[in-house]
């Protein structure tokens, strides 16, 4: 099923920069990256992160760990939301006890995948802290969560959806604004 674009709010060039500008933050709020690590939500946040360690590299000449959460089986709602959850791998290879996790996603939305994430990175050890990096903030919080870091903030109305495109999961880069699919009766 095709959804209409409404518009599109971030194109490739401005996707760069977005990250760019998201990693200079990180870097200077944690005072560097030596006590850091940054964790992707699968499916586009795990790209993100992938791209914002990279970044960090080119920046700051060190290789952060970089690990990958799904939280399919955390979510409170994955009974009544997916009839048959698809589970992925979570790969955290290294200690994150007494360090600082920055949690990367594409989209903040309602906040239960952010409650989610953060349940599943506990269930690995003891954070120095938690912190949150989105693409885009879209707003209608059910919970009250916020992110520390965020590319762009968008007012999005119910009819409407965000739409993060990646080039190595969708074959482009961009975010788009589209009609959310209607409920059939």
């Amino acid at each position: 099923m095709t959804q209409k674009v409404r518009e599109i709010i971030i194109d490739k060039k401005g996707l760069d920069r977005t990250i760019t500008r998201l990693v200079h933050e990180i870097i200077e709020r944690n005072r560097g990256v030596e006590k850091l690590a940054i964790v992707g939500v699968r499916t586009r946040g795990a790209v993100l992160a992938e791209r914002i360690v990279k970044k960090i590299s080119e920046i700051e000449g060190i290789n952060v760990p970089l690990g990958v959460l799904d939280v399919t089986l955390y979510r409170d709602d994955f009974r009544t939301r997916l009839k048959q959850p698809v589970i992925q791998v979570t790969n955290i290879s290294f200690n994150i006890d007494a360090i600082d996790v920055v949690v990367i996603d594409d989209v903040l939305y309602t906040g239960r995948t952010t409650r989610a994430a953060m349940d599943a990175l506990i269930d690995f050890g003891r954070p120095s802290s938690i912190q949150l990096g989105v693409l885009i903030d879209r707003g209608h919080r059910e919970l009250p969560i916020h992110a520390d870091y965020v590319g762009k903030s968008i007012v999005t109305s119910v009819g409407e959806e965000i739409r993060v495109r990646l080039v190595e999961v969708d074959g482009e880069d961009c975010v788009q604004i589209v009609e959310a699919p209607k409920e059939k009766n």
